[in-house]
């Protein structure tokens, strides 16, 4: 699953790469990618509608297991966030 997940983040990282950021896959757990952007898009205020609209989009039409797309927030650790059963 992380191999399908990094193809296709591979394929739209150079969008924001140009714009002096980046994104990193964290984790797959029933059915939810994490991600975490890095770089100049953790902090930017568009980062919701840039997860979403090009990252969340591509991921759940690529790889139909991904059922939601996750941000993980620049300070947090990954570690400290629950997951919730369905």
């Amino acid at each position: 699953m992380e191999e399908k997940i990094n193809k296709v983040l591979d394929t739209l990282r150079p969008y924001i790469i140009d714009d002096g950021g980046d994104i990193e896959f964290i984790k797959y757990e029933n059915g939810v990618c994490y991600l975490k952007f890095l770089g100049h898009c953790a902090g930017c205020p568009m980062k919701m509608m840039t997860l979403n609209s090009l990252f969340k989009e591509s991921l759940i039409n690529e790889i139909p297991e991904i059922t939601e797309v996750t941000l993980i927030d620049e300070n947090e650790d990954f570690d400290d966030i629950e997951i919730e059963e369905n």
